[in-house]
């Protein structure tokens, strides 16, 4: 892989917004976050991916890209969790991913992005993969629904497009099951956007867009898949999936920018995790499910027309749980306190950028357990439980987490060991320090569990924490 191809091909200048020395106050800025599932950092073709992506490419030459933005945890629930409150997922409790028919949730009086900016006027939608609760309301669990936490109008799956991407059955809308929706769910998603944005009034507006995107079980269309035919069938399937998941993307840029919306529009995209595929993660150690760089660096795009710096690539560490203070930033709202995010606008203006706390990940069910970036270190805490876990959250796993401590630690140097493959921590000067810090942290994440109920309890199904996914 050739990382240089990132700085070789992003090469057009920014926006500088306008002149215009009127003194009408402008317009808020209207927000379309476009989120992947299950899409590597080296999916996107700057950097040297198979797959063409030339939507995204454009955006990235229009705005700019991040080359060290992550996830907030290393699969879906948890990372959409830290995107919507700007919080890690283990503060607000959701540990892991959650199956259909389970009490994990995103809790009601978690402020989300939508319900902030709901304050400011705006209209808001969300439209494709939830994965926050039960999309349906269930009496048995009443968890809240997407018009509960801020989103005027919904269409979207609780979990994942079944029985895969094409011919979904599992839609919602406004609550209602759609039961089977004909075509690919990239395109159905794309539809519902524009249909939204034709209907919706004039005030500013919130839309999020979650693809199911490249999330087994994929469906490409074959002649896209004909395109990748010199591969193994099942990369060219996965390859012409992210194809597709761009084309959808081009629709919906092409649409905003017909309606005249992208000069007030700040578009943002990214991945929920790392990807199940290896070879999506550009040498990345390891894959989605782990705390290493392989699991929780995604690709990262900002077009704004009121970025101001004149850098195409930024580099300092950044991830999802930064989005909601920088939007509360832009639009003037004050954030909730106690978030783990820091507003990331000042590098958009080419200002000094300090995060307030370092950026963390905490994921019981795979080893390590927790890491921390410090910098351009990333230092990482295994306990060597040996216990197999379940890949749903139960009430073993809850007790677990009363107890877990760390008993060895890794430390990489991330500018120079893009693959995490030198651990430095023995002869590191700085190691003690490090150590207290991620030790800290967890300490916190003990101390402070959420007080789940009802959970499973102990699971036969079971895998030892090495054996979830390859790397």
């Amino acid at each position: 892989m050739n990382r240089i191809l990132i700085i070789v091909s992003i090469a057009s200048f920014f926006c500088w917004g306008c002149d215009d020395s009127s003194s009408i106050k402008p317009k808020r800025p209207n927000v379309v976050f476009l989120l992947a599932d299950d899409m590597g950092y080296g999916d996107f073709e700057r950097i040297g991916g198979y797959t063409e992506t030339p939507n995204l490419n454009r955006l990235a030459d229009e705005g700019v890209f991040f080359d060290n933005f992550y996830a907030a945890g290393p699969n879906c629930s948890p990372s959409r969790t830290g995107l919507m409150t700007g919080k890690s997922p283990a503060k607000v409790g959701m540990y892991s991913y959650r199956p259909q028919h389970h009490p994990l949730h995103l809790p009601d009086h978690e402020q989300t992005m939508a319900e902030l900016l709901k304050t400011k006027g705006y209209q808001t939608a969300h439209i494709g993969k939830w994965h926050l609760g039960e999309l349906t309301e269930n009496p048995e669990f009443d968890h809240p629904q997407p018009h509960d936490q801020g989103f005027d109008y919904s269409l979207g799956t609780e979990n994942n497009a079944e029985p895969s991407h094409l011919n979904p059955i599992n839609f919602i809308r406004n609550g209602k099951a759609l039961g089977l929706v004909e075509g690919y769910s990239c395109q159905i998603v794309a539809q519902e956007c524009m249909d939204w944005l034709n209907q919706k009034s004039d005030d500013p507006f919130f839309l999020y867009v979650a693809f199911h995107e490249p999330h087994a079980k994929v469906a490409s269309p074959p002649e896209l898949v004909e395109k990748y035919k010199n591969l193994p069938q099942k990369d060219a399937e996965y390859l012409a999936n992210i194809d597709h998941l761009d084309r959808a993307i081009g629709r919906i840029l092409d649409d905003l920018e017909q309606h005249d919306l992208m000069d007030n529009t700040i578009i943002m995209f990214s991945s929920d995790n790392g990807s199940y595929r290896l070879a999506s993660n550009a040498a990345l150690k390891a894959v989605k499910s782990y705390l290493y760089d392989g699991g929780i660096r995604v690709p990262g795009i900002v077009k704004w027309p009121g970025i101001k710096t004149t850098k195409k690539i930024i580099d300092t560490p950044t991830g999802l749980v930064d989005v909601l203070p920088t939007l509360c930033e832009i639009v003037g709202i004050d954030p909730p306190e106690d978030l783990d995010g820091t507003s990331f606008l000042p590098l958009l203006e080419g200002k000094p950028f300090r995060r307030k706390h370092p950026l963390y990940w905490f994921f019981y069910r795979t080893s390590p357990e927790i890491a921390m970036r410090v910098g351009d270190h990333m230092i990482l805490g295994l306990d060597h439980d040996t216990i197999p876990r379940p890949h749903q959250f139960s009430q073993d796993d809850y007790e677990y987490l009363k107890t877990i401590s760390l008993k060895d630690y890794e430390l990489y140097d991330l500018r120079h060991d893009f693959s995490q493959e030198n651990n430095l921590f023995d002869t590191h000067p700085k190691k003690d320090s490090l150590k207290a810090l991620v030790n800290h942290q967890l300490t916190e994440i003990r101390n402070n569990r959420y007080p789940w109920k009802e959970l499973p309890l102990k699971l036969e199904r079971r895998k030892k924490k090495t054996n979830w996914v390859r790397y």
